[in-house]
């Protein structure tokens, strides 16, 4: 029982570290990932065939500007490894992972 426990506090203080949001600004959204240790973070989408696209960290978010009325898949790279937030839509790619959909209209 006390290994789970320490794995249970062990996600919980991962998952306050570890979040994903994002913001409105104009015409453009902004995606947020707060991710504080990483050394390197990069967006995969498909608005534009998945082209690496490198974040910009503030503080200890990482954010990339994306358009803000397009539905598109993402997916991050964090220090050279795939990574997925916790996102409320996700669907499988061809490659057995997964992506996050981001729709304005839901």
């Amino acid at each position: 029982m006390k290994p789970y426990i320490v794995l249970m506090l062990l996600l919980f203080t991962l998952s306050a570290c570890i979040s994903h949001h994002h913001r409105i600004d104009g015409d453009h959204m902004i995606l947020i990932l707060r991710y504080p240790d990483a050394k390197k973070v990069v967006l995969f989408c498909s608005l534009d065939g998945y082209k690496p696209r490198v974040a910009k960290k503030v503080s200890n978010d990482w954010e990339t500007e994306m358009p803000s009325g397009e539905t598109f898949r993402y997916f991050y790279q964090v220090d050279d490894k795939p990574f997925l937030p916790h996102c409320s839509m996700r669907e499988k790619d061809d490659f057995g992972f997964e992506n996050c959909i981001y729709d304005p209209h839901l």
